[in-house]
């Protein structure tokens, strides 16, 4: 595992998605800034005017969308470093975000407790969650709908793209799921933080968790991996992980101590690349 510096131990590298233009792209929670990682891990920073840049996706316009948590805004970003955000209304604490094939961006918002949709010509409408559930992060299902976690109330919400909401209590109490993604099975994936455990949602809502090694380990982000199965973080346990389809468990420790680990993604070659909030990325080639 290769470990690259991108950027100051206070900057917060935190979300990490693959770009369409063969780069990682890398929110700097911190520092106000996204990051574009080449593949020999050279950063490009590109600062914004928005404070609190958390999770980043790529959406189907072929440019990079992230939310910014302090600032009650989505933001964009271009594949050439053109920077533009769009505020929504009535909304703090804006943090999951995912890219619909409609063209639309959907966003969570933790205050008040809401996913809301940014249409593609900059128009928003919001769906209510459950008070205090606290919506996290999301995914666009096999399925067609949107599945978000929600944190606090130990379970995931699904929702159709006419806005109705069903709402998947987990077998763990106060499980406080966090990532989440769809798998190449079509179920959704998802990690508990505080069970220390990764489930699967079917779309009729039958849940399956599948408990780690080390509960503590505090599994924090997940995404598929397009050769089965799915990669996850472990924050406390400074590790990446792999579980297959039917639980199987492999764990990968950081090379340097309490490194934070926090967003995953793979690239199309088939590394994964984790961010490490201390102030890295680190890549993982399977031999």
């Amino acid at each position: 595992m290769d470990v690259f510096t991108i950027a100051e131990s206070g900057d917060g590298p935190y979300g990490i998605t693959t770009g369409p233009d063969g780069g990682l792209w890398c929110t700097l929670v911190h520092a106000g800034a996204v990051a574009r990682i080449a593949p020999d891990g050279t950063a490009t920073r590109f600062p914004l005017t928005g404070d609190g840049p958390a999770l980043i996706t790529t959406g189907h316009d072929g440019a990079l969308w992230f939310t910014l948590m302090r600032a009650g805004a989505v933001g964009r970003v271009t594949t050439a470093g053109a920077v533009s955000l769009t505020r929504v209304p009535d909304a703090q604490g804006l943090y999951g975000i995912a890219a619909a094939p409609d063209g639309a961006i959907w966003y969570t918002s933790m205050r008040p407790d809401q996913v809301g949709r940014l249409a593609p010509d900059g128009t928003a409408t919001v769906v209510p969650m459950p008070a205090g559930s606290m919506p996290s992060m999301l995914t666009v299902g096999a399925d067609g709908a949107l599945w978000c976690t929600l944190n606090q109330a130990g379970a995931v919400a699904r929702v159709t793209p006419d806005g109705a909401v069903t709402v998947v209590a987990l077998p763990t109490p106060d499980a406080a799921p966090v990532g989440i993604t769809t798998g190449t099975d079509g179920a959704v994936w998802f990690v508990e933080i505080a069970a220390g455990q990764v489930g699967r949602v079917t779309p009729d809502g039958t849940v399956t968790e599948f408990p780690l090694p080390d509960r503590a380990g505090r599994p924090h982000a997940i995404t598929a991996d397009p050769a089965g199965g799915c990669w996850f973080t472990e924050w406390a346990g400074n590790r990446v992980g792999h579980i297959t389809p039917d639980g199987g468990v492999t764990l990968y420790d950081l090379p340097v101590p309490d490194a934070e680990p926090h967003g995953i993604a793979v690239a199309a070659d088939g590394t994964v690349w984790t961010a490490l909030e201390t102030g890295a990325v680190a890549r993982l080639t399977r031999r």
